[in-house]
C-alpha cells in the first residue's frame, strides 16, 4: 500500500512499514493497556488470557461465596459491573441476604450488577445521616407517629431489584398492586438515602431519576451523597449533597434538585474549600416525611423540629474524624 504526496505537485511515493498482527483472545481495560505500551515481540498472549480469566474467577468469588477477593482487582474496574447472568430475582435476594451484600449489587434483566463496593467511606457516611435523621425524631419515638428506619429496603420495579443505602417511613397503608415497593402492595419509602463512592455521579443521578422518582409516585424526596474514590489509604476530600423533592416536579422533566452544594474540603479542580456554619445544609419538610400516612396520624409538628436538617459541615468533620482513626488503627 503506498500514498501519494502532492505537495508542490511532486508525487513522491511513502511505503507503510509491515505491521504485525498479534492475536488477542479479548480484551480488557488492562489487556488493552499492555497491548498499547508493550513491545508486540515481548507479549505472551498465553499469560495476558490467563491472567485476565484468573481476575475473573476471583470475581465470581464474591457471587459464589461472598467473598471480596483482593486478587480481583476490583479496583481497576469501572463499575457497572456484570458479575453473573441468568440469575432469578428469588436467588439474587437469597445470595444477598446471605452474604450481606446490601448496598452493593443490583437485579436487572436476570442479571446481577455491582454498582458500588463495600467500603468504610460508604458505611460511615449512611450511618452518620442516618443518626442525624432519627434523633431529631427522638421525642415521637415509639408514638404512633414513629419514623421508621427500615435500612438498605428491598425494592421490585421494573423488572429490577434495588436496594436503597437508608429509608424513612411512617406508617402507611396497603397500595394497590403490584405498585408497591415489593411488586405487590408494600408502600414505598418516603426519603431515600443514595451514598456513592466507587459509583460514578452519572450513574447514581440516573437512578434517582429513572427509579425512585419515576412517575413521582414512588419515593417523595431522595438526598444522594457523591465522595470522589480516591487509592486505599488515602482521605477522600471532594463531596458533594443534592435533594430532589417530587414537589418540585414539572410536566415532562427530570425533577431538578432543589438543593446542591460541595462540602468536602476541597473542590473539583484541587481547590480549598472554605465552608462557614449553615451553608451546606438540606431541610426536608415534615409534610415530606409523612407524605401518604394514615388519616389517623397527626403530624407531630410541635414535638419535632419542622424541617427536619441535615448539617453536612458536621457530617464531613465527622467522616473526617473517623477516616483519621481508620488510618491510626483506632
Amino acid at each position: 500500500m503506498t500514498y501519494q504526496n502532492h505537495n508542490n505537485s511532486q508525487k513522491k511515493k511513502y511505503q507503510l512499514p509491515k505491521i504485525k498482527v498479534i492475536p488477542i483472545k479479548f480484551f480488557t481495560p488492562r489487556d488493552l493497556k499492555i497491548f498499547i505500551t508493550a513491545s508486540p515481540e515481548n507479549i505472551d498472549v498465553e499469560s495476558v488470557s490467563s491472567d485476565a480469566d484468573e481476575i475473573v474467577e476471583f470475581r465470581s468469588l464474591w457471587w459464589e461465596k461472598g467473598i471480596f477477593h483482593p486478587k480481583a482487582k476490583w479496583e481497576e474496574e469501572k463499575l457497572p459491573y456484570t458479575l453473573v447472568k441468568s440469575v432469578s430475582l428469588e436467588e439474587y435476594e437469597l445470595r444477598v441476604d446471605k452474604f450481606n451484600v446490601h448496598g452493593c449489587w443490583d437485579w436487572k434483566e436476570n442479571k446481577v450488577i455491582v454498582y458500588e463496593w463495600p467500603s468504610k467511606v460508604h458505611e460511615t457516611i449512611i450511618g452518620e445521616l442516618t443518626y442525624q435523621i432519627l434523633r431529631q425524631f427522638d421525642a415521637i419515638h415509639g408514638t404512633p407517629a414513629h419514623m421508621s428506619s427500615m435500612g438498605a429496603v428491598r425494592t421490585r420495579a421494573d423488572n429490577t431489584g434495588h436496594e436503597s443505602d437508608a429509608t424513612f417511613r411512617p406508617p402507611k397503608p396497603p397500595v394497590r398492586p403490584p405498585h408497591g415497593s415489593d411488586g405487590e402492595d408494600e408502600p414505598w419509602p418516603n426519603v431515600v438515602l443514595e451514598v456513592a463512592y466507587s459509583e460514578s455521579e452519572g450513574d447514581v443521578l440516573k437512578k434517582v431519576q429513572q427509579f425512585w422518582l419515576k412517575n413521582h409516585s414512588r419515593v417523595h424526596d431522595v438526598i444522594v451523597v457523591k465522595i470522589d474514590y480516591v487509592a486505599p489509604g488515602e482521605t477522600p476530600t471532594r463531596m458533594q449533597a443534592w435533594h430532589f423533592c417530587v414537589s418540585d416536579r414539572t410536566r415532562n422533566a427530570d425533577i431538578v434538585a432543589r438543593t446542591y452544594f460541595e462540602f468536602g474540603t476541597h473542590d473539583q479542580n484541587g481547590r480549598p474549600l472554605n465552608i462557614q456554619q449553615g451553608t451546606c445544609v438540606i431541610n426536608i419538610n415534615l409534610d415530606c416525611f409523612y407524605h401518604g400516612t394514615f388519616p389517623r396520624i397527626t403530624i407531630p409538628r410541635n414535638q419535632v423540629p419542622d424541617p427536619i436538617q441535615l448539617d453536612f459541615l458536621l457530617l464531613r468533620n465527622c467522616f473526617l474524624r473517623a477516616s483519621a482513626s481508620i488510618r491510626m488503627g483506632f
